[in-house]
């Protein structure tokens, strides 16, 4: 039992989305400038596309991090916020 309960404020689902969001936009910039994932892996300091690829498709829980958000941007010629928009 836990001495406070702090409530949770947003739920898995919650996440889930936010996390996907950011996903199909990082990858809807990135085919839009004919970018592979495979070369945008390499550009942000990744060996391969393994972990890349994961992260844009929200698979094996593997997610980007700030760092690789802003690698990911500046790579892209974009500003980082244009990750968060929300999906058309």
């Amino acid at each position: 039992m836990a001495i406070v309960e702090i409530p949770d404020i947003v739920s898995q689902e919650d996440i889930d989305e936010f996390l996907g969001t950011i996903s199909a936009n990082i990858k809807k910039i990135r085919v839009s400038k004919g970018i592979s994932q495979f070369d945008l892996a390499l550009t942000i300091g990744q060996k391969g596309s393994g972990f890349y690829t994961c992260a844009e498709n929200c698979t094996k829980g593997k997610r980007f991090n700030l760092i690789q958000l802003f690698k990911i941007a500046k790579a892209l010629d974009v500003p980082i916020v244009e990750f968060f928009k929300p999906i058309d």
